[in-house]
C-alpha cells in the first residue's frame, strides 16, 4: 500500500491564519505537529511503501522541509496548476505504475487529505485493514464518517448490504443536504459523511478513469510522459497538465462506479468513528479543541485572558489578547490581521477574503512572516521609501545570486555568521557587524555556520516589491 497525500488546498475558511502561501495543512492546529506531518505520522506501524505527496509548485519547499523535520520521507509530485483531485490522483497512479514490473500486482493507493484531524489513530488503521481485502480484489473503497449531527457541510454516502467483514456496498453518493434532509439521513442510520479518503489499486483507478473520463486520462498520460526530476521533486509537463479538465474524484470516478449496472457493487465503504474532522472552519476547530470549564478554547504562542467569556475560541500569535463579556465568538490575532466573528458566522470568512482580493490587498496571500527554502523573513516595519526585515537563514543555506534595480540594502548581523558576496568581493560578516549593498550591485548571502544566521535588513529606494529581484544563480531552481 502506498499513501497518496493530497496537499494542494488553500484553506481560506481559516483566514487569517491560513493563507494562500501558507494554508492550513502546514499549520499546527491540533498538537505539536502540522496537519501534513500528522497525516503522514498516522500511518506509523502500518505496512506501507514510501509516501507520495501531491502539492502545488509554490508549496514544494514547505512540504519537503516539514517532512524532513518530522523524519518522514516522500516522493513529491508538483502540480503546475490546480486541476482538482481526479487528475492529481491520476498523476500519482501513473507515476506509481511506472515502477510496477509486468506481471506484478498493482499497489493499493491510500488517498488521504493533508488537512484532516483523526484523534483515534488505532481505529483509523483498523478500518484501513478492514477495507484492504475488497480493494485488493479490485473494488474501490472509501472511508465513511459515522455522523454525529445533521451536518449540512458534508456530502453523504448511502450504504447498503454488507460486503465482507465490516464493509457495505455504496448505493449512492449524495450532495450536501439542507438541515431537514440531513436530519432524515441521521435518523435513517445508513448514511455516512463522505470523508474524501479512498483506497484503490493504481491500475484499477486508471482503468476507471479511462472508462469514465478519457479526456482526463489522456491529458494526465501526456503530462506524465515528460516528467523531470528537480531535486526531490517530480515535475510533469506543465502545458499538457494545464489542458486537463478540472474534476473531483467523486464526480469522475466514485459516482459513475456506484451507479454502474452490475450484479455486484464496485464501490464499498467502511464506517469510521475515530474523532474525524476536516477542520473546515474556526467553529470546527473549536469543536475538536480542548476547552476550559466555560467552554473556551485557546491556541497559539501568545497569551490570553478570557474574562466573563463562554463557548469561544481565541487564537493569539504572539501578544496578549483579552476578551470581556463575550459568548460564542471567534477571535484570531496575527501580526498583520485580526478576525473577530460570531461563531455561527465563520462559514462566511471567505467573503472577507474576497473583499481583500477585490481591494488589491495582499493579506490573503502571505503572512507578515514568509517562508523560503533557505529560511524565512519577517517584514517588521515599512514606510514610503524603506522596509525593515528580520531574516533567518538556515545553516548551510544560501540565497540566490541576485541584484535589484530600485533598492539598496543594509545588512546587520544579529547572531551567527554571514558570507556575503558584494560585487567582486566575498567576505564574512559576524555578530554586531554590518555591510551595505548598493542599487544594481550583484550580491548573495550565505550561512556557512552550524547555527541559524539572524540579521536585520534595511531596504531603501523608490520601489521595494519582491518582484524587483533579478536572479542569476539559485540552488533552488528559481533563477
Amino acid at each position: 500500500m502506498i499513501p497518496v497525500i493530497m496537499a494542494g488546498g488553500s484553506g481560506t475558511r481559516l483566514w487569517p491564519l491560513s493563507r494562500k502561501a501558507f494554508p492550513k495543512q502546514f499549520l499546527k492546529l491540533s498538537g505539536q505537529l502540522t496537519m501534513l506531518q500528522q497525516t503522514a505520522a498516522r500511518l506509523d506501524g502500518m505496512s506501507v511503501e514510501d509516501t507520495v505527496v501531491i502539492c502545488n509548485e509554490d508549496h514544494r519547499f514547505l512540504v519537503a522541509e516539514q517532512l524532513r523535520v518530522a523524519g518522514q520521507s516522500a516522493s513529491i509530485i508538483l502540480e503546475p496548476v490546480g486541476r482538482n483531485t481526479a487528475p492529481a490522483i491520476a498523476l500519482a497512479a501513473m507515476q506509481i505504475m511506472k515502477s510496477v514490473v509486468e506481471g506484478e500486482t498493482s499497489p493499493v493507493m491510500l488517498i488521504l487529505a493533508a488537512d484532516h484531524v483523526i484523534k483515534n489513530t488505532k481505529e483509523f488503521q483498523q478500518v484501513i485493514e478492514t477495507l484492504m481485502p475488497s480493494v485488493e480484489a479490485g473494488k474501490v473503497g472509501t472511508l465513511g464518517i459515522v455522523p454525529t449531527e445533521p451536518a449540512t457541510g458534508y456530502g453523504y454516502i448511502r450504504s447498503g448490504a454488507a460486503v465482507g467483514e465490516g464493509c457495505q456496498a455504496v448505493e449512492e453518493f449524495v450532495e450536501k443536504p439542507d438541515t431537514a434532509t440531513a436530519q432524515q439521513y441521521l435518523e435513517a442510520g445508513n448514511y455516512l459523511w463522505n470523508s474524501g479518503m479512498f483506497m484503490v489499486r493504481a491500475d484499477r483507478y486508471l482503468e476507471a478513469l479511462k472508462s469514465f473520463r478519457p479526456d482526463i486520462y489522456e491529458a494526465c498520460e501526456k503530462a506524465v510522459a515528460n516528467t523531470t526530476a528537480d531535486m526531490d521533486f517530480v515535475r510533469v509537463d506543465a502545458d499538457a497538465f494545464a489542458a486537463c479538465p478540472d474534476e473531483s474524484i467523486d464526480y469522475a470516478i466514485m459516482e459513475p462506479l456506484s451507479v454502474q449496472a452490475s450484479s455486484e457493487s464496485q464501490v464499498v465503504v467502511a464506517p469510521l468513528d475515530a474523532g474525524w474532522s476536516d477542520v473546515g472552519s474556526w467553529s470546527a476547530l473549536w469543536e475538536i479543541a480542548d476547552k476550559c470549564e466555560n467552554g473556551n478554547a485557546t491556541l497559539g504562542a501568545g497569551d490570553t485572558i478570557l474574562e466573563d467569556t463562554r463557548n469561544s475560541f481565541v487564537y493569539s500569535d504572539s501578544r496578549l489578547v483579552t476578551t470581556l463579556g463575550l459568548d460564542d465568538v471567534i477571535v484570531v490575532d496575527t501580526p498583520d490581521a485580526l478576525l473577530v466573528a460570531l461563531k455561527d458566522k465563520v462559514q462566511d470568512v471567505k467573503n472577507i477574503v474576497n473583499r481583500i482580493k477585490a481591494d488589491g490587498r495582499t493579506e490573503h496571500e502571505n503572512h507578515r512572516e514568509v517562508y523560503r527554502p533557505w529560511g524565512k523573513y519577517d517584514s517588521i516595519d515599512n514606510g514610503g521609501r524603506y522596509q525593515v526585515k528580520r531574516i533567518t537563514v538556515k545553516p548551510g543555506a544560501k540565497l540566490s545570486v541576485q541584484m535589484h534595480h530600485h533598492r539598496a540594502e543594509h545588512w546587520i548581523v544579529v547572531s551567527g555568521t554571514a558570507r556575503v558576496t558584494n560585487g567582486e568581493e566575498t567576505y564574512l560578516v559576524t555578530e554586531n557587524e554590518s555591510t551595505y549593498i548598493p542599487i544594481g550591485q550583484v550580491h548573495a548571502l550565505e550561512n556557512p555556520g552550524v547555527i541559524e544566521l539572524e540579521m536585520i535588513e534595511v531596504q531603501s529606494g523608490s520601489y521595494l516589491g519582491e518582484d524587483d529581484i533579478v536572479r542569476f544563480k539559485d540552488l533552488y531552481g528559481r533563477a
